[in-house]
């Protein structure tokens, strides 16, 4: 099965939620915390299999808006472990030539974590083998919020004419400026909704839902994914079949 996703085309744009940490946790009596440490775990397999596998760009959806309402103590452990990861794998996709981004409200993350992240993506800028871009404190509603103050902004300074405001305009002040929209968004832990996560440019992605939690995701599940956005015809509002 291997081999055959890779002798075809793939989705130039992956985007996931990672869910089921949890959930995969207390099924072993264990704490939420220790489900987060395995889905670091999750994390840099699935990286490393999007590399392998041709994907351009992946997004993966790390930490929302709203889970910073989570307990302290998870809270925290979230943090640490986003420490970790930026210490410990960043220099090693640098080697392989993946370029990191984040996006999302870095007001709220510590400064030690801001400078981290700042440091990173300066490190691996020129990097194209993967675009890899993590979502922290992350909210697609309060993303177009921002959006739209961007955009009255730039009318209010005679910028641009309010008339004239299109697509373009709006998706060139979103966090995700100058990234082209995901082909397909997948959702772990069989959950079927999008969470807030890239509503805009959602729009017409293949939405993709997997019954597997996210500690155990892998290459597999992510060619299962694929096998699966194969096989749908995307028509962009179009019928079937038509120009």
């Amino acid at each position: 099965m291997r081999a055959a996703v890779q002798a075809v085309s793939v989705p130039r744009h992956v985007a996931i939620i990672m869910d089921g940490n949890g959930r995969w946790a207390g099924a072993r009596g264990m704490p939420r915390t220790y489900g987060h440490q395995r889905g670091i775990e999750a994390a840099r397999r699935t990286v490393e299999a999007a590399g392998e596998l041709g994907i351009e760009y992946l997004t993966l959806f790390g930490f929302s808006a709203e889970n910073w309402r989570r307990p302290m103590a998870e809270v925290q452990e979230l943090m640490r472990l986003l420490r970790l990861y930026l210490r410990s794998h960043v220099a090693e996709m640098h080697e392989n030539g993946v370029r990191l981004r984040m996006i999302g409200d870095r007001s709220r993350l510590d400064s030690d974590i801001v400078e981290m992240v700042d440091r990173a993506e300066r490190l691996t800028e020129d990097n194209d083998r993967l675009h890899l871009t993590v979502a922290l404190s992350y909210g697609g509603r309060q993303e177009l919020v921002e959006a739209a103050r961007r955009l009255a902004w730039d009318a209010g300074a005679g910028r641009i004419d309010p008339a004239e405001i299109d697509d373009r305009m709006v998706a060139d002040r979103l966090f995700t400026g100058g990234l082209p929209d995901p082909d397909m968004v997948i959702r772990t832990s069989g959950e079927k909704r999008i969470s807030n996560f890239l509503l805009w440019q959602a729009a017409y992605a293949e939405l993709v839902f997997l019954d597997t939690l996210w500690p155990d995701f892998g290459r597999p599940d992510l060619e299962t994914a694929i096998g699966e956005f194969r096989q749908r015809e995307r028509r962009y509002g179009a019928l079937a079949g038509g120009p």
